[in-house]
């Protein structure tokens, strides 16, 4: 079976984000194994404005160019990870976005993530499985969250360590979660591919 196609998502676009820094290892993690390959989509890359279309491109074809750019960059992929930020108890406004500007791209695959924040983004990921689930996605069980004193500890603006320094603590659960997403990639190809 073909391996499938994974976008490594990043889901902030703040000069300051840190997201860079959780993004990076989990490429690591992803490349490594050999059972998919995961290609880094940076939403800085992507200027989309605010949802502003008619309706969901379910129903009618969007018109602003960069959605439907977003739309052909992410309907390449057979399964997505997604970094996320925990802003307010959610995720960041300009994923959201981006969630909303596709649909049937989304349509059958699954998604994993990999949070960071003071509680890991437990609630920001949490926001995005329903989200996921309103899209017809299929979201792992497993995550990675980099929380609490691992999250202060990598911090540049606090501990400054590298995040090997955490590494321990976090391969356990990358790599549930992405045995997960390989697994639930492998099982909506085919699915997909009778439904073309």
């Amino acid at each position: 079976m073909t391996k499938p196609r994974i976008a490594l998502i990043i889901g902030s676009t703040r000069a300051t984000r840190f997201a860079d820094t959780p993004a990076q290892w989990m490429l690591k993690q992803a490349e490594a194994r050999g059972d998919m390959d995961v290609e880094l989509v940076d939403l800085r890359d992507h200027p989309m404005p605010f949802f502003d279309e008619a309706m969901s491109n379910l129903w009618a074809p969007s018109e602003n160019p960069e959605a439907v750019r977003w739309q052909q960059t992410i309907g390449r992929y057979d399964g997505y990870i997604f970094v996320v930020a925990e802003y307010n108890h959610s995720i960041t406004g300009v994923l959201k976005n981006a969630l909303d500007q596709a649909y049937k791209e989304w349509n059958r695959k699954p998604f994993t993530a990999i949070g960071y924040g003071g509680t890991g983004a437990t609630r920001a990921i949490e926001h995005l499985r329903g989200i996921g689930v309103e899209l017809q996605m299929v979201s792992t069980k497993s995550a990675v969250h980099i929380g609490g004193g691992d999250f202060m500890a990598i911090h540049p603006y606090f501990g400054k360590q590298p995040i090997e320094t955490i590494e321990a603590n976090l391969i356990p659960s990358a790599s549930a979660a992405l045995d997960e997403l390989v697994w639930w990639a492998r099982a909506t190809m085919p699915a997909r591919a009778a439904d073309a």
